[in-house]
């Protein structure tokens, strides 16, 4: 930055000289790099906000859809980020498009804070949420507390994901007496590929819809902000988000889902 006095460089600069000149070369810099949609409110009213699980659980009251994008790096961070999403998931499935795993139950602690890391890095506006990696909290809710609260503590994270229903509930009361806002996953639990004996649709009978819609009602008893829901049928999805007051995100499945995520491989 210079600062020019009657002509030349001024050896010792006044604080009101070097003000008058950061404050000009801002307004120049606004001029030929005008604001960006992608930083406007909804109706590009003002600078956007930062988003926080009360937003998302507002855009739900409203009626609004919510947008969400799974992902694992910098750059599909800050693209997403500028996209306007509303939040990110940095899923454990990042195992299989990222790193190369065969399913998500290899992908390591240390691995998923190292990626939260990165896409925390890459986001300014959207609430980031981590998912708890398989071995991490199934164990007791000593070691899940423990584990979650790394996830907020040394990556940045603002949430969590654990998969599983009613049998989680526990887990989330203490998570959320640790400080540690939850969010809840029910249906097709990529963790629980081997009991499920594959990628199966779930919710295919009427126990099984039974048990689905008391694994939500528990989650959402329990404190979760908000529950994904997998690989169920379409019908079986509206009757869950008729029955619970929190947002509800689907892998881009049911069309009554209050936010919609895909996993970005970029």
């Amino acid at each position: 930055m210079r600062i020019v006095e009657a002509g030349r460089m001024a050896k010792h600069p006044t604080r009101q000289q070097v003000l008058s000149a950061k404050a000009e070369g801002h307004w120049r810099e606004r001029e030929h790099h005008p604001i960006s949609k992608s930083i406007l409110g909804p109706v590009g009213s003002g600078p956007r906000s930062k988003i926080r699980i009360n937003h998302l659980q507002e855009k739900k009251s409203r009626h609004e859809p919510i947008s969400a994008l799974a992902l694992g790096d910098f750059t599909s961070a800050r693209l997403a980020d500028d996209a306007g999403i509303d939040f990110v998931l940095v899923g454990d499935s990042l195992g299989s498009y990222l790193l190369g795993y065969e399913n998500t139950l290899p992908v390591t602690l240390e691995e998923m804070l190292h990626h939260t890391r990165a896409v925390r890095r890459g986001v300014r506006y959207a609430l980031v949420v981590a998912d708890m990696p398989f071995g991490t909290y199934q164990a007791n809710v000593e070691e899940g507390v423990k584990n979650a609260g790394r996830f907020l503590k040394e990556a940045g994270a603002e949430a969590v994901k654990i998969e599983g229903g009613e049998k989680r509930a526990e887990l989330v009361r203490h998570l959320l007496d640790a400080e540690i806002p939850v969010m809840g996953h029910i249906g097709l639990t990529p963790q629980s590929v081997h009991r499920m004996s594959g990628y199966k649709v779930q919710g295919k009978t009427l126990p099984a819809v039974e048990d689905l819609m008391r694994d939500a009602i528990a989650l959402e008893r329990a404190g979760v902000f908000a529950i994904v829901l997998e690989g169920v049928p379409r019908e079986v999805a509206s009757m869950i988000t008729a029955e619970v007051s929190v947002p509800r995100s689907a892998l881009a499945q049911a069309r009554t889902a209050t936010a919609r995520y895909l996993s970005s491989t970029t």
